[in-house]
């Protein structure tokens, strides 16, 4: 495929900036935390940029990024990335049966049925990437308990961390010994027998090294029928000072993670009983299940040259025993059964001269899947029927430059280069029969911003970038032709800031619009006459446009602040559609909806308590792509409460609060009957404790 060039010129770029200047608006970073993190821990090995720095780099992109403080996020239950992600605008992300399952998105990335691929958003770990090379992130899920802190770049502003993908990138920053107490014991749980166990050790061995083991384990009976989960942890990372300027972090996970799946219900059956679980789900018939087994290594070293210049490389190492029978029928029944090698490396170098700071880099990674698909019986492999050997691989080279040529005016500059390679194989064993497909999807994608900064605390920005996505090899398997990458351009127009109100409180916000024209966006559709097969192909051209915002406040309730209140939202209002395509015309994209609000308002005391309630409102979404049949929309109440000092933490959550009923997520057909099967109910009434100690 032939390399594309940025389509709008420069001069749209600056009169747009321009525009957005005349508006005099006011802004802030905007970070997604409830009061400030204080660092009490020996001082951090540079392995990772660090919080304030964390927070500086993010002011200097002209475009949306979140930053994630886990301290705010674990104020309440954590029971799965959807937790982590619940205050981040632009990211839909609800669990589907209430355990370790999440579908996300992010700007419309990911929005068809293929819930098995979760491509669109690069997940990484302190920079080296954990999604695999095809981009797909089935399976691939990080702990956030594990988490210091997230950042989660938007779109085509994850370029930073090299990342092609239409959601953008969230990077994980691994707690350490130096940033976690010597030792910590956590309990939680409540409602739908969950409980959570936590054990987290660490050393600080002299200054010269470090190490951190945390053994954890998660029971989940579900709110629905045939609904458990089983997951056991180990995490741990060692870090080796090697001379005053040169460390290095070694990385090992190992996770057994076992699933039951209820599947989705038939708006009938979801009236009848909301906890029941799909009949062909069950033990007897399929019994569905997601049993993962994973073990990873990594290491990642830093060499901070001087004051100006820092240097990273890292690798990494995955494999994954997957067992996943999924579809059950008296006809037909298919159960997944593969390995995944997942390797990747990353080396990132940074060198200010000047008013420049330059960022060079990238990625690169190969996956290797060998197994097969079997018939079953309620869960049991019988037949193996076809095998499967897959592979791909991507690279990702970066260039920016961050150039501050006047006071209050910072041009970011920059361009990726991709070079992705995708083959499938599959032999059936009875006619022993070879259907393969493989592509390459080259591109060169640049990207252009500015931001001006209004005052100390106020700035705008605006960019202009190329997308650019290939597919996974589960899509190029599944298509009806020969896939080719997703392209397009994105304008992004925003203000951050924060400012003062009175003496003693303060209000912040981050809000970014921006407008994408795809082409070739790749979307998948289950097939009705074979449920668990997918039929993908690329649309001619569709439309990516949205507002995301989140707003802050600390307001003191008394002269002294001993009493304050914190509220916060995160909102987010998008328009993913069709562009005058031949069959569906203007029609809305299925699987997110149009708009979400998500807030709290918590009262606090100087003393470490804080109490009040939550809200989220989810609008309608279409399931089908001829926007025939609607999800309904809902609002869901809460309540947390809890309280910390130096060595304890409690907390108390009361989740749908009045009991509502409604439809945390749901697949997505070519034209959804009423009675398809494609809802998955959401939680009803739950509460949640819990206690940590720390040492």
């Amino acid at each position: 495929m032939s390399d594309n060039n940025l389509k709008t010129p420069l001069k749209t770029l600056v009169l747009a900036c321009l525009a957005a200047i005349a508006t005099n608006v006011q802004a802030e970073h905007g970070n997604i935390e409830l009061e400030q993190l204080e660092v009490t821990a020996q001082h951090i090995a540079p392995a990772t940029l660090g919080i304030e720095a964390e927070k500086r780099e993010i002011q200097q992109t002209p475009g949306a990024v979140s930053f994630i403080d886990m301290e705010s996020v674990t104020e309440g239950q954590v029971s799965s990335l959807e937790d982590a992600f619940r205050y981040v605008p632009g990211v839909w992300a609800p669990s589907t049966s209430g355990n370790d399952s999440v579908f996300f998105t992010s700007r419309g990335s990911n929005l068809d049925a293929a819930g098995y691929d979760m491509n669109g958003i690069k997940l990484l770990q302190d920079g080296l990437p954990v999604t695999a090379a095809d981009g797909n992130n089935h399976n691939h899920i990080i702990d956030p308990l594990s988490a210091q802190y997230a950042v989660f770049a938007h779109g085509a502003n994850a370029m930073k961390y090299g990342a092609s993908t239409l959601g953008g990138a969230v990077n994980f920053i691994t707690r350490t010994a130096h940033n976690t107490s010597p030792l910590s014991l956590s309990l939680s749980g409540g409602s739908h027998g969950e409980r959570l166990t936590r054990l987290t050790a660490s050393q600080v061995f002299n200054g010269y090294g470090d190490g951190l083991v945390t053994i954890e384990n998660k029971e989940w009976d579900g709110y629905r029928d045939h609904n458990k989960q089983t997951r056991s942890s180990i995490y741990a990372n060692g870090g080796i000072r090697l001379s005053d300027t040169v460390s290095t972090r070694f990385y090992v996970t190992h996770r057994h993670d076992d699933q039951e799946l209820p599947s989705s219900l038939s708006r009938a059956e979801v009236r009848d009983d909301p906890e029941q679980a799909n009949a062909s789900a069950k033990r007897g018939a399929g019994h569905f299940q997601k049993d993962v087994d994973i073990k990873r290594v990594a290491n990642k070293t830093t060499w901070d040259i001087d004051e100006n210049r820092r240097f990273e490389f890292g690798v990494s190492f995955e494999e994954q025993e997957l067992h996943h029978p999924i579809v059950y029928s008296p006809f037909f029944s298919l159960l997944i059964d593969n390995t995944v090698r997942n390797a990747g490396t990353m080396a990132r170098y940074q060198h200010k001269v000047g008013n420049h700071d330059w960022l060079m880099g990238f990625n690169y990674g190969e996956t290797r899947v060998d197994g097969g698909n079997y018939s079953h019986f309620s869960g049991d492999k019988t037949e193996q029927s076809s095998k499967t050997e897959n592979y791909a691989d991507t690279l990702e080279l970066f260039l920016m430059d961050r150039w501050q040529f006047a006071d209050d005016w910072t041009l970011i500059a920059g361009a990726q280069a991709v070079k992705a390679e995708r083959e499938v194989k599959s032999t059936n064993l009875a006619t022993s029969a070879v259907t393969e497909a493989d592509d390459d999807y080259n591109s060169i994608n640049p990207r252009l911003g500015l931001i001006y900064q209004l005052s100390a605390d106020t700035s705008v920005y605006s960019s202009l970038s190329r997308l650019f996505e290939a597919p996974t090899t589960y899509q190029l398997d599944d298509g009806t032709d020969t896939l080719d990458a997703m392209d397009g351009e994105v304008f992004e127009l925003g203000t951050r800031g924060h400012k003062a109100l009175g003496v003693n409180s303060h209000w912040g916000w981050d809000v970014s619009a921006y407008y994408a024209k795809l082409d070739n966006e790749i979307l998948s559709v289950e097939d009705p006459a074979m449920p668990g097969q997918f039929i993908t192909s690329n649309a001619d051209d569709t439309i990516h446009a949205g507002i995301d915002a989140l707003l802050t406040a600390d307001i003191a309730l008394t002269d002294d602040s001993a009493h304050r209140l914190t509220p916060m939202v995160s909102l987010s209002w998008n328009r993913f559609r069709f562009d005058d395509d031949d069959a569906l015309n203007d029609n809305t994209l299925p699987g997110a909806p149009k708009f979400v609000m998500k807030g709290e308002m918590l009262y606090r005391h100087k003393n470490g308590f804080y109490f009040g309630p939550t809200v989220d409102y989810v609008s309608e979404r279409y399931a089908d792509f001829v926007n025939s049949y609607k999800v309904d929309s809902y609002t869901l109440f809460g309540l947390k409460s809890g309280w910390s000092n130096k060595n304890f933490r409690v907390f108390g959550e009361v989740r749908n609060l009045f009991e509502r009923d409604y439809i945390a997520s749901h697949s997505v057909r070519a034209v959804a009957a009423e009675t398809d099967a494609i809802l998955s109910p959401g939680a009803p009434l739950s509460a949640y404790v819990g206690i940590e100690y720390k040492l």
